[in-house]
This record gives C-alpha cells, structure tokens and sequence, in this order.
C-alpha cells in the first residue's frame, strides 16, 4: 500500500492541511513510494501559525534545555540510521553508503549546534558618557523558514533547524517535491523526541505555492532557501515587499585548478571523486577544470582512466556501484544537452557523453570533456551531472582570472606542492570558499558561503549560527 505523507503542524501529523497529493518515484526504477501533500497557502499559513505561537516560550527557554532537544533528536538519528539512509536512497538516488555519510553527519551537525548553547555571546562597548555602560546582545529572530533541496534533503533540514532552535527560534521546512519522504520521517523523530509543540513544522508541497507562501508571509522573519539561483531570485523577490531576511545558499561552478606543479594522482582522484559523489549533483564540487599545458596530457589520462573505473546503476539493487541515477528526467535532460552542446562546440568527448543504456531510470555516464573552451556553457553553465570538462592552460595567472571569470562564487581549489602556488591562488581567488590539494567538502565548523549568484549569507560554524539572530543594545545609564 502506498505510503500517504502528512503534514507535522503544531506537534502533530495532520491530513486536512492540502487537497492534493504529489507521487513521489524512486528515480532509479520509477517505483511509486510515497504521496506527498501538496499544502495551500492556507495549510503553510497553518504552520506559521503554530510556530508563531511557539516561539516567545521556546526563545524564554535558557539555551542549554534547547540544546537538550537537539541531543535527544541526534540520538534517535543514530537509533534509526540505516531505515533513514536506505529511504534516502531510495528517494534520490545517491549511493547506500553516501545516504549513511549524511546521517551520521546530521546526527552530529545537531550535536554540533547543541554545544553553542553556552557559547552564543553578546558584547560589551565602551561608552563615551560617565556611568553608563553599552550592552551588545544576541536575540532570536522569530519565525524561520527552511526551504531544501534534493541533493541532501535529510542533512539540510539540520543545517537550517539546529542552528535556528538554538538560538531561540522556531521553525517551517518545506521539503523538496523530490525528496520528501526523509523529512516525514524526521518529523516523526522530533515528535517522538517531545519537542514542544509549534517549535518545528513541516508542510510538504511544491515550489510555487508552499514555497512561495513561506517566502511571501509577513509571519516570517528570516527564509533560508538552498538550491538554484532562479529559484532563489524569486523567493528573494516574495520576500521583499515585508523586508524578510532571506540566507540563500544557491548554485555553483566550482573551478579546480592543476599545476604542473600539482601531484597528478591526487589531483584526478579528488576531482573526479567530485563528478562521482552524488552523482555529480553537488553544488560545491569541482565543476571545471583548468589544467598547465605541460601535464594537460597526462592529468586527462589519469582522469579517463579513474572515470572508466566508475560503475554505476541501481545503488539499492547493488550496493557496490559508486554512483546511482540523476534525480529526475528533467536533469538527465540538462546534462544531456549540455554535453551535445560541447561536442558541437568544438570539445573532445573522451569517454562517456550519452546517457547510459539501461532499461530503467535517469542514469548518465560518467563523462569526461577535453580541450573546452571557457565560453562553453559547459565552463560557465552550473552542470549538476557525472560531466567535467577540461581546459588547459598556459599559466596561473591566466587559470585564476577564467576561474573568477563567473557568476558564481561558492567554491574553488588548487593542486599545486609549490607553496607561492597555492598563496597566489588562495589570495587571487574570488570565492567562499578555497580547497587546497584536497576534495571540495565543507567542514561544519567552517563557514559555507558563497558570491555573486552564490548566494547571500551561509551556513555553519559560528558565523552560520549568528545568521539566526538579530541585534539588540541597550544603553545603560547607572550612575
């Protein structure tokens, strides 16, 4: 029987909050495995509500028993990983051990954002009167919204509600359409773990009326949205008519940079480890390369040779794959049109290029693109596929100005053993975030953020946590 999801509002699972339902398919073999509700905006307006209602009492408690909550709901992460981590594959298509990775990582992400609760601090100023003392404090914003994504729908639900309920605030998250079965789940967790009622919200539907209803109520104080930038540019938009705070994490075009005074082998298996790790669909991994002529020849072979190696396929009927399906038709379409593209441009497909021939589900081969020019879509077009196109280059001056040469801004890296190398790029670099002779994956301690079309705001660390707060001084005339 098919699973129907419902809506967690105000503590509780309720059904009359949408008139619709969504399928929601396995993208590997199109199995039907759950309906998600599709909310009106008066069922999104509901769990405003609720949250609205929650919150005075929620921030009221001291930091440490908010802290507590977030304990407890990692903890039954950790009870109920492997049924969570399987749901996660078989809703978006990621490989068995990947899904594992991100729930472990959830699981202590809330423990992280826990241990703030008796760090968050305010500030002390010195005054220019006699007798009077300034105080810089940190109070909670309100009500959040979290918008996610696909790509990891089940960590992104941590990464916008831990550092939001630490800090005092409540929260609404709308699932992606595509993914929503993890996030129910979770609900069911957050019930079971006694978090009071209103404090987490959870409405399933898609983005043009949930999505749009969140990012437009004037019962929303901050809306944090992660996925693409058009998307983003419109709930910048909704939200602009009440002056919402918006944290936007949106798309990227990550730039890798190879010397010829990198390590070869490190190089290719850290950037090709960045098309195969979720099928390609990761915003800051490596999306292209820009290689030194002189071992442009053989960096590409080790990359061809380490693609070639890649199997891929059902990740739940065989576990040993390394990569399982794009998330959906319509981006398997994109990938597969972007790399025509190339191959009409002029660019060397030197393995892959076509999508895979299998009978079921949105597979692509892994894909490798040679001699690209950088006014490719492929070099400046976000590809969010198993595709990474090379260019090669005739210095580092010129790889870091086509690198910066870009709409986006979340992350970059080099491979180079010559330390004037890598400060040279580190300083030119115009990007979030730089990787250096290592894979593209954030820190939670780090600070995830990006430029230009990148986004606005970011995630983790302290400076993530401060994004769910706002201001207050107070001057203090005592003498």
């Amino acid at each position: 029987m098919t699973r129907i999801l419902e809506n967690f509002i105000d503590g509780r699972f309720v059904s009359g909050s949408a008139l619709e339902h969504r399928d929601v398919r396995n993208p590997a073999n199109g199995a039907l495995l759950a309906q998600m509700p599709l909310s009106t905006a008066a069922g999104v307006e509901e769990a405003l509500a609720a949250a609205r209602r929650a919150q005075p009492a929620w921030e009221a408690l001291p930091a440490i028993q908010r802290a507590g909550y977030l304990r407890r709901i990692a903890g039954l992460i950790r009870d109920n990983a492997g049924p969570l981590a399987e749901t996660i594959t078989r809703e978006q298509g990621k490989v068995l051990a990947l899904a594992q990775v991100e729930v472990a990582f959830t699981a202590d992400y809330m423990d992280y954002m826990a241990e703030w609760a008796r760090r968050i601090e305010g500030e002390v100023i010195p005054s220019d009167r006699v007798g009077e003392s300034i105080f810089l404090m940190r109070r909670a914003i309100g009500v959040t919204a979290g918008i996610l994504p696909w790509n990891f729908p089940f960590f992104l639900i941590a990464r916008k509600m831990a550092p939001a309920l630490v800090t005092g605030n409540t929260i609404v998250v709308k699932p992606s359409e595509e993914t929503p079965i993890n996030a129910f789940d979770f609900a069911r967790l957050v019930q079971q773990a006694e978090l009071p009622a209103g404090v987490f919200n959870l409405v399933g539907g898609d983005g043009a009326t949930a999505g749009a209803s969140l990012a437009a109520s004037r019962q929303v104080n901050l809306v944090s949205f992660t996925g693409s930038v058009a998307t983003g540019k419109r709930i910048m938009a909704a939200a602009a008519p009440n002056l919402t705070r918006v944290n936007l994490e949106l798309g990227g075009k990550a730039p890798a940079i190879v010397t010829a005074n990198a390590d070869l082998d490190l190089a290719a298996k850290a950037i090709c480890d960045s098309r195969v790790i979720n099928t390609g669909q990761v915003c800051n991994c490596a999306e292209r390369v820009y290689v030194a002529r002189a071992v442009a020849t053989e960096f590409t072979e080790k990359v061809a040779a380490r693609m070639a190696e890649v199997r891929y396929g059902d990740p739940i009927a065989d576990p040993s794959v390394h990569m399982g399906p794009l998330v959906n038709r319509q981006g398997l379409d994109k990938v597969a049109g972007m790399v025509e593209r190339a191959r009409a441009e002029g660019a060397e497909v030197l393995m892959g290029g076509s999508v895979a021939p299998t009978e079921q589900g949105f597979h692509y081969l892994p894909t490798v693109l040679f001699d690209c020019r950088h006014d490719m879509e492929v070099m400046r077009a976000e590809i969010f596929g198993p595709v990474l196109p090379i260019q090669v280059v005739d210095g580092l001056d010129e790889a870091i100005a086509l690198s910066n040469d870009s709409d986006y801004g979340l992350t970059s890296s080099i491979f180079s053993r010559d330390l004037a190398e890598v400060m040279q790029a580190c300083n030119g670099l115009k990007f979030g975030e730089t990787y250096v002779n290592r894979e593209h994956f954030e820190a939670m301690q780090g600070f995830h953020a990006g430029r230009r079309h990148s986004g606005i705001g970011g995630a983790d660390g302290k400076h993530g946590l401060l994004e769910y707060t706002e201001t207050q001084v107070v001057y203090m005339q005592h003498g």
